[in-house]
């Protein structure tokens, strides 16, 4: 083992610190309005209780992290071993909100109700992380990296992308002021004054602009001095309390909690397992199973300190990379994020900044993490990259129909799945291969990655996988039962039978001297054992 005590700090981790930073910042902001505006929960509720419990789990999860990394780099001898990024699942954010706590509040006409059945949800989905952490190797690698970083890739680009691109057009006077100066900083190399990190220069212009705006009465900023004074007027100072008699008090909801908290539990599984292969492939790797455990661990404390939200690895490793971050931007975060939600300036910062002004990071990280799936997968694997997108486009696209019919007081099962498909909308499509999509995305990729290679016998043992899966309701539906999604089920073993025919008769095709060099470039890293 190498003796060489690595630096808690360096220039780059300024960087990587505003970056990341602001990344969480963005979620905590999202998370206080569907709180309180959603939830209509009470602010001593809001402040008092969930948000220094949110802080408390980040600032425990950021520091396992950064000690996981200051411990690769002391083993290894690297000065550029980088930790991974963690924080409050987004997803599941807004999972837990609309799918769990605002029917149960809107039910019961008790927020605190539906609070502890968020908590019982994080309860079940802590264990689901920690028990299948030890599972969660075999899958890695028996799994190409073209599904993994794939089906990563569909997720960055639905749903981390998407959503920030749009909020720059609707304000590009900042918006898209602020993306030239993220892309001309991360991705150009350009250096702002005395070395000053793009993400803050990004932040202090957008906000600068914002504020100018809203005082000369230009239309657009949305920034008022009465926000600003009501946000400073709720200042106070509050302590993580335990909450384990609401967690016991929300066990009565468990039956319909179940229904969502186990797939989602393995959607972080598989979502952790890709972010661990996406830093692998940036140079860094991270045992999966200290991972795996370790989101679990940190959940459950935070849920018996009343945090209804999952933690879980984030996407953007390579990103922060990148940017120069190491060790000391993962700590330095969670120390920041714990002393924002215990001294309430949440509230401060959501009248002070734009959240148009953050967005642009957001969107920078969604276009790395695309990129690196093609990037770092040899090149003849680039159709089942594209094919592992697919499913996130799809929740993507029914997503957005579903939000506005029902912003118009309907439904496609009102308006008729039939008259949608006249006018083209193939809603019921979407809806089966939108179900588990980070599975779907994970199971396609894979069987075409290994059609790609002439490795039948693997393509058919996935074609198996996700009949299975699918028969239980992990993929193409939306909850778990038997019988899940039939025809589906009848298609996978299909193709599961004829990929083994094509195993046992087919005559091997002979690589292309381009496609054997593609190969041998982008081949897979790796792996230590765990």
């Amino acid at each position: 083992m190498n003796t060489t005590k690595p630096a808690l700090w360096t220039p780059g981790d300024w960087n990587a610190l505003f970056g990341f930073g602001t990344n969480i910042l963005v979620n905590l902001l999202v998370l206080t309005g569907l709180l309180r505006y959603v939830l209509k929960m009470p602010d001593e509720l809001v402040f008092g209780r969930i948000l220094p419990a949110v802080g408390l789990m980040l600032f425990l999860s950021t520091m396992y992290y950064a000690w996981l990394a200051y411990r690769l780099a002391k083993q290894t001898g690297r000065t550029d071993v980088c930790a991974l990024p963690s924080g409050v699942s987004v997803p599941h954010m807004f999972v837990v909100v609309f799918v769990v706590m605002l029917p149960i509040s809107l039910k019961t006409g008790d927020p605190v109700k539906g609070w502890e059945a968020g908590l019982v949800w994080v309860f079940v989905q802590s264990f689901v992380l920690m028990i299948g952490a030890f599972i969660a190797p075999v899958i890695r690698r028996i799994t190409p990296r073209a599904a993994l970083l794939g089906t990563l890739a569909g997720v960055s680009v639905a749903f981390i992308s998407m959503r920030p691109a749009m909020e720059m057009f609707m304000t590009p006077a900042i918006g898209l002021v602020c993306f030239a100066i993220i892309i001309a900083g991360w991705f150009g190399g350009f250096r702002y004054f005395r070395g000053m990190p793009a993400g803050l220069v990004a932040i202090a212009v957008g906000t600068t602009i914002a504020w100018a705006a809203s005082g000369s009465g230009a239309g657009f900023g949305g920034m008022s001095l009465q926000g600003l004074g009501d946000a400073v007027a709720s200042f106070g100072f509050s302590v993580p309390l335990p909450a384990v008699n609401h967690v016991f008090s929300g066990m009565e909801f468990l039956g319909i909690i179940l229904v969502t908290a186990i797939p989602f539990g393995i959607y972080d599984l598989v979502e952790a397992m890709d972010n661990v292969e996406s830093a692998a492939a940036a140079g860094d790797n991270f045992p999966t199973t200290r991972v795996l455990t370790a989101d679990g661990a940190v959940s459950l404390v935070g849920c018996l300190m009343g945090n209804p939200f999952i933690n879980a690895v984030y996407i953007g490793h390579p990103g922060w990379k990148a940017m120069g971050g190491r060790i000391g931007y993962s700590a330095a975060t969670g120390v920041g994020v714990l002393l924002l939600s215990c001294f309430g300036i949440v509230a401060v910062l959501m009248a002070l900044v734009p959240v148009v002004a953050i967005s642009p990071i957001l969107l920078y990280i969604g276009m790395l993490i695309g990129a690196q799936a093609f990037q770092e997968t040899p090149r003849s694997h680039a159709p089942a990259v594209v094919l592992a997108l697919t499913p996130h486009l799809a929740a993507w696209g029914k997503l957005q129909i579903d939000n506005a019919l029902a912003a118009a007081g309907t439904s496609a099962a009102t308006v008729g799945l039939d008259k949608l498909a006249q006018t083209g909308v193939l809603y019921e499509g979407l809806a089966v291969m939108s179900g588990g999509a980070i599975l779907v995305g994970l199971v396609l990729a894979a069987i075409a990655t290994f059609v790609i290679e002439h490795d039948y016998d693997k393509a058919a043992a996935f074609s198996l996988a996700g009949a299975v899966l699918t028969f239980f309701g992990f993929m193409h539906g939306e909850a778990i039962g038997v019988g899940s999604s039939p025809m589906v089920v009848i298609g996978y073993l299909t193709v599961a039978a004829a990929f083994f025919v094509c195993g046992r008769f087919a005559v091997p095709a002979i690589p292309k001297p381009e496609e054997e060099a593609s190969m041998a470039s982008g081949g897979a890293v790796p792996r230590p054992a765990e």
